[in-house]
């Protein structure tokens, strides 16, 4: 067995789980992407918001069981090789999850360097690099220190996402007048173009899968761990919904989808102090997202790794800092590559598609374990069928959606 100071320690609890739970969430993905969602339906942002969210629900409430069934820092592919036996489907979920993170991290070192950009005119390639390695060296410090400095930048992006709705809170007076024009699409083109921007949306609702890899440091973790996975994607569901509606009815779509920063656009009118600070904490929340990222993959990794379903070396905990520290250089380079690669977009569209397939195959888990294991311990949340079989339906359905969307604009 192995020493203590080669483990992981149960120092999270559930008030600081739930922060870094909406941490994972709301951050660069919905600060950079705002505008491009609006740019594309519109009004009907906040709508295209409201239906990623509820996509996501479906699968986290699947995740929120299976975390108090297996609570594993191997995360999906843990859950994976319950359901299925093999070890082999186990390890490519596993890769799939770590892949998602990495590009994930990627896509948010990108939108920080744009951030950034607003604020001076900084070369991009040297600010990434900075960036990534300093989300890096952070996610090699600690789980706690990690966990606190996720919970302050939190704390000040969600309150930057309330200032927005409180200082526009006028424009919420013109909604009865646009209510139609939000909420009923005009026609199936519309209805097509909704889908395709929730495809895109839905990449602001990922990290609620995160959490789960931090199951052996979470105190009381099968009450703890599900119902802060539920709690976090609430809170952040209600969060963009309201921020998008203010958005769209402050500023026309066109100007938020060619803004930076998108936010600032929002607030651009209450003078130069507003938009520089909706930036920095922009910056930051790209910061934070990052961080997350890396953190999830590197547990991921070192999960399967003692599981031998991943290199032993991943495995290795430093005993100062009590985190798999080469499982977190290696996620953090893949990041600063992929970082420096590609572009805002393309990266994540692609996190949205790999993490599709890992829903649709971890939700399909459940229902596999819950056939053949109907009951659950104590104080897990026990859901109905339904519930794993909408959420492998409606993962499948969109990432299909998406495909056929781009083979026939490559078709075209």
């Amino acid at each position: 067995m192995a020493d203590s100071s080669q483990r992981l320690q149960r120092r999270v609890r559930f008030p600081f789980l739930v922060f870094y739970g909406v941490g994972t969430m709301v951050g660069g993905g919905f600060y950079a992407l705002s505008g491009e969602v609006a740019g594309r339906v519109g009004l009907h942002a906040p709508l295209a918001f409201a239906l990623a969210g509820a996509l996501a629900l479906l699968s986290a409430l699947s995740f929120a069981e299976l975390s108090g069934r297996l609570p594993h820092s191997g995360g999906s592919a843990r859950y994976v090789e319950e359901a299925f036996g093999s070890a082999r489907l186990a390890a490519l979920v596993g890769w799939l999850v770590i892949s998602t993170g990495v590009v994930s991290a990627a896509t948010l070192a990108v939108a920080t360097t744009g951030f950034l950009r607003d604020l001076a005119p900084l070369p991009s390639a040297p600010t990434t690099l900075v960036l990534v390695l300093a989300m890096g060296a952070i996610a090699a410090w600690g789980i706690a220190e990690a966990v606190a400095i996720v919970v302050v930048i939190t704390l000040l992006e969600v309150g930057a996402l309330l200032y927005i709705v409180l200082s526009m809170g006028e424009v919420l007076g013109t909604l009865p007048a646009q209510a139609s024009a939000i909420l009923v699409p005009a026609d199936l083109s519309v209805v097509a173009g909704i889908l395709g921007a929730s495809f895109l949306a839905f990449y602001a609702f990922i990290g609620f899968e995160d959490m789960v890899t931090v199951a052996e440091e979470v105190q009381d973790v099968r009450r703890a761990l599900p119902a802060a996975v539920i709690t976090s994607l609430g809170l952040t569901m209600a969060l963009y919904v309201v921020v998008a509606t203010v958005a769209v009815l402050a500023v026309p779509p066109a100007e938020l989808a060619a803004a930076d920063t998108p936010l600032a656009r929002v607030v651009a009118e209450q003078g130069q102090l507003a938009i520089t600070a909706i930036v920095l904490v922009s910056m930051l929340t790209g910061i934070n997202g990052a961080l997350v990222q890396v953190v999830m993959a590197a547990r991921v990794a070192y999960g399967m790794a003692e599981r031998r379903v991943a290199p032993r070396w991943l495995a290795t905990v430093n005993p100062h800092t009590r985190t798999p520290l080469p499982a977190t250089t290696l996620a953090t380079l893949l990041v600063l590559a992929l970082a420096l690669t590609f572009g805002l977009e393309a990266l994540a569209k692609a996190t949205s598609a790999i993490i599709l397939v890992v829903f649709t195959l971890v939700n399909l888990g459940l229902l596999r374990i819950k056939r053949r294991q109907p009951d659950t311990p104590a104080a897990v949340p026990r859901l109905p069928l339904w519930v794993p079989v909408g959420g492998a339906l409606a993962s499948a359905a969109l990432l299909l959606f998406q495909i056929s969307r781009w083979l026939t604009a490559a078709a075209a």
